[in-house]
């Protein structure tokens, strides 16, 4: 591997085999924390390999034809976990693209997404290796790519990806996380209890990293960071903002009150 951070997290991103991927960012946390990794932030990276590396298995298909699985059975108990880690494998690759791909960003940019992949790369662990236990494997169910369609349409400017992916998408998962917890417990998975509780805890620090940027970007940009949000969620459509919500996380990952009050209008 080359030694330099945004290189490495390129070649990662190309991975396709699962704990491949997940084993070559752990060895790069750990490589940069060593100092044996160096980083250039200016230059323009360029993938000559397809991106995201992605398994052949889960078949991908579009979110509207995806089935919804009754709770009470062990398969569709399965069926949520497998959601659940297929988003987390898809967040691995979006932390990958977030660092790699956009130069000129502060040191901590890129540290910050390194973090986030590392972390994500152990939520997908935890719930792939609980998916085990219930007899299934990633890969058993289908899964979609909305969230790496959204990467794909903001590709090209850093401040669009911040406010569509971690500070929408991703914060989506603040408020409907609690909900599939205790959806899962009561219908008697309460293994996954900790393990969503590490989810949780993880997904706060990622929305603030999102959040932080992109307050970041405007005011590099001398945009308002209100309404620059407002105009890119209309342009792009963005996933319907309905509640409820889970305002206490919001908050604690960095929306402001007025955002918040902001949300129960939309």
């Amino acid at each position: 591997m080359n030694a330099d951070l945004r290189e490495i997290a390129l070649q990662c991103l190309a991975i396709c085999d699962v704990q491949e991927k997940v084993d070559a960012v752990n060895h790069l946390d750990k490589s940069w924390a060593a100092g044996e990794v160096t980083l250039e932030t200016s230059s323009v990276l360029i993938s000559t390999a397809p991106i995201p590396g992605r398994p052949d298995k889960p078949e991908l298909v579009s979110p509207l034809t995806v089935k919804r699985r009754a709770m009470n059975t062990p398969e569709g108990r399965a069926a949520m976990v497998h959601a659940l880690a297929h988003i987390e494998f898809n967040a691995i690759n979006l932390a990958l693209d977030a660092l790699w791909r956009f130069p000129n960003m502060p040191r901590d940019y890129y540290t910050d997404w390194l973090q986030v992949a590392v972390e994500e790369a152990l939520h997908f662990s935890l719930l792939a290796a609980h998916l085990n236990t219930q007899g299934f494997a990633y890969g058993d169910f289908v899964g979609h790519d909305g969230l790496w369609d959204m990467a794909l349409r903001t590709q090209h400017d850093v401040l669009e990806r911040m406010a569509l992916l971690p500070r929408t998408m991703e914060a989506r998962g603040l408020d409907v996380t609690p909900g599939t917890k205790a959806k899962l417990v009561q219908a008697g998975d309460h293994a996954i209890a900790p393990i969503l509780d590490i989810v949780m805890r993880d997904e706060i620090g990622h929305v603030s990293i999102g959040n932080r940027w992109f307050n970041y970007l405007c005011e590099q940009r001398g945009l308002t960071s209100s309404s620059t949000y407002a105009k890119l969620v209309a342009e792009h459509n963005a996933i319907p903002r309905r509640g409820p919500f889970n305002l206490e996380a919001r908050r604690a990952a960095g929306f402001s009150e007025e955002e918040l009050v902001g949300l129960g209008k939309s």
